[in-house]
């Protein structure tokens, strides 16, 4: 499903909108990084714990292929924290909103 496409999407609801737009930006990004590649992945970058890594800037040298990567095997453990990733990272989501989007509380998200 695609934002450019949806001239006959039926929106069923807040939720359903944000987490298409997410899922179009992270094919967006994923598609730019993959055509135009840096770097070896996770050169030089160091590890954080989630809730860090919610409050470090995006830099530049983020590989978006390796993060859709880990995404796609995080679904296959856990599909939530896979969505709560992508609408935080991809939709630029806060965790009052993915709470209230995915039904589940901020404590719930933020962990």
């Amino acid at each position: 499903m695609c934002l450019v496409n949806a001239k006959n999407l039926r929106w069923q609801g807040r939720a359903h909108f944000f987490a298409v737009a997410a899922q179009s930006m992270r094919r967006i990004l994923v598609d730019h990084a993959r055509q135009h590649p840096a770097g070896k992945r996770g050169s030089g970058a160091r590890k954080a714990l989630f809730e860090e890594a919610l409050t470090i800037p995006v830099q530049q040298g983020l590989d978006v292929a390796a993060l859709d990567e880990a995404l796609g095997h995080l679904a296959a453990f856990d599909p939530r924290k896979s969505r709560v990733v992508e609408l935080r990272f991809f939709g630029g989501l806060s965790t009052g909103e993915i709470s209230e989007l995915l039904g589940i509380s901020a404590h719930v998200v933020g962990r």
